[in-house]
């Protein structure tokens, strides 16, 4: 048995910690080492040890590739210096007149990438409710080339069955791409489910400590590998291999964290859905949200991501978020520490007076790795102040 065919048996912790790690063989340095240089040495021209220039690949880059390849069950992986910087080489497959049919509630910069950015290049989209099944087949435009799926969904975390997703688009010639940062790759595995692309925010759960901007493709078609390979390389928008270190650094502990974040996600939650001033909690393991069942269907655990709605509108929601102690109020999420926003007016405030607009009495959590007891706590005094 080959080595990559051993690697591919072992659990998920395992190829976290190691696939694509190996002791270096210069030092024996257990910890991936950061190759700074730019270019590198040939013994002939053309004749090199597979780096040429470090926009092409780099060492340290290539490790962090090939493990989050191996978390997503996928044959390829490619870093990128920002989740919209992956995002875009995605949209470079189209050709012009090719449509996008984007998820009704998904990340105010995917929506403002393809509405602002890409449409009026000539690459038509719409909004469309994923969850219908039965609409998105009865409206389906002919000239759809991609669906773009988020599950669960940014801010409102909607779940979507990739599954029966993906088999209708394919049977109409679509792409799926599936952002599957608020789920990871320890809670769900979209390739498995017949996604084509899987793209990551690497800034999120993968880094996962709030000091690094990266983003992440994996996928198995050997084509569209080497066309996105091309673009990665041509357009230039790679990570330095300072933050592929920092990345594959948060990689080793991404399997511990998800599971602290699902388990204070749920007390909080707990607390949330019977407290007065709250109307509505948007969380997937709860029996009467949405997507329980996709999220059942498809997730090992529901995710550190919660949002809620206050009864008192949008000075409720400003109140909450002004108040809160251990929750930050920032934008970004998926890190060890816990974060309180406002969708509306931060994160989705590009969203604002489109299909995708979310409730200004919306408040997101993402649920750090603290103490369950103190986040707990903390969210009650903050919305005692309401």
């Amino acid at each position: 048995m080959g080595e990559a065919e051993q690697q591919a048996g072992w659990g998920f912790e395992t190829r976290a910690v190691h696939t694509g790690q190996a002791p270096d063989p210069a030092s024996g340095a257990v910890v991936t080492p950061i190759t700074l240089s730019t270019t590198f040495a040939q013994d002939g021209v053309g004749n090199h040890q597979g780096y040429e220039y470090s926009r092409s690949g780099n060492p340290t880059r290539s490790a962090l590739e090939t493990c989050v390849a191996s978390l997503e069950l996928a044959r390829h992986g490619f870093a990128f210096a920002s989740g919209l910087a992956a995002e875009d080489n995605v949209l470079r497959l189209l050709s012009q007149g090719d449509r996008i049919l984007l998820g009704n509630d998904a990340y105010g910069g995917t929506f403002r990438l393809i509405s602002k950015v890409w449409a009026p290049l000539g690459f038509p989209w719409s909004a469309v409710d994923l969850t219908d099944l039965d609409a998105l087949v009865a409206s389906w435009p002919d000239d759809t080339r991609l669906v773009w799926l988020e599950t669960p969904t940014n801010p409102l975390l909607t779940c979507i069955d990739i599954e029966t997703v993906a088999a209708i688009a394919h049977e109409r010639g679509a792409l799926v791409v599936v952002d599957n940062t608020f789920a990871t790759p320890f809670l769900q595995q979209p390739l498995a489910l017949g996604a084509d692309i899987v793209v990551h925010s690497a800034t999120k759960y993968l880094g996962g400590h709030s000091d690094v901007v990266g983003g992440f493709l994996a996928l198995n078609d050997d084509d569209l590998a080497d066309r996105i390979r091309f673009t990665q390389n041509a357009a230039g928008a790679v990570p330095a291999p300072f933050d592929c270190y920092l990345v594959l650094r948060g990689v080793k502990t991404l399997g511990v964290r998800m599971e602290r974040h699902c388990s204070n996600a749920r007390a909080v939650v707990d607390m949330l859905v019977g407290h007065p001033a709250v109307d509505r909690v948007f969380y997937p393991q709860l029996p009467d949200h949405p997507g329980h069942r996709a999220a059942a269907k498809q997730m090992r655990d529901f995710g550190g991501m919660v949002s809620f709605t206050l009864r008192g509108g949008l000075d409720a929601a400003l109140t909450v978020v002004r108040h809160t102690q251990i929750f930050t109020l920032a934008e970004s999420l998926g890190a060890v520490e816990s974060l309180i926003e406002h969708p509306g007016q931060m994160t989705h405030a590009s969203a604002a007076g489109s299909p995708l607009q979310v409730p200004d009495a919306l408040v997101r959590l993402s649920v750090g790795i603290e103490s369950a007891t103190d986040l707990v706590a903390d969210l009650q005094q903050a919305l005692d102040h309401i």
